[in-house]
């Protein structure tokens, strides 16, 4: 069982930059890979970025790369993404999940997906 819980949202100014981190309980974690979503109003949850389970392989949308990094601490059971140059259309509820199994194939897909947290607002003012 894991249970995860997202912090760090907020309200920025476009270009300016937030950092979410994800806390995970559950002693699975360092073997357990990771994404982050978002959901903006309206929409589709959409995948965001995603971590193998040491952090050495990341994979991110094409509407964040270049601007987002997704990083993890597994001494502190926890996941960060670190978002650049944000832009209004980033406005969005931001979700971290995990799973046992990713590949490149599924990992943007939610019922891949076994644990997920409650979301963080990111709000970006033009």
């Amino acid at each position: 069982q894991v249970q995860l819980a997202e912090s760090g949202g907020g309200l920025v100014q476009a270009g300016g930059s937030l950092r979410l981190s994800c806390a995970a309980s559950g002693r699975a974690f360092s073997t357990t890979a990771m994404a982050w979503f978002r959901q903006a109003p309206g929409k589709e949850r959409e995948f965001v970025a995603a971590l193998s389970w040491s952090g050495a392989s990341t994979f991110y949308s094409d509407s964040v790369k270049g601007r987002f990094t997704a990083s993890r601490d597994n001494a502190k059971n926890t996941v960060f993404l670190q978002m650049n140059s944000l832009k209004p259309e980033d406005t969005a509820v931001y979700y971290c999940a995990a799973t046992k199994i990713l590949t490149t194939q599924t990992m943007g897909v939610m019922s891949d997906y076994d644990y997920w947290g409650q979301g963080t607002q990111v709000t970006v003012s033009s």
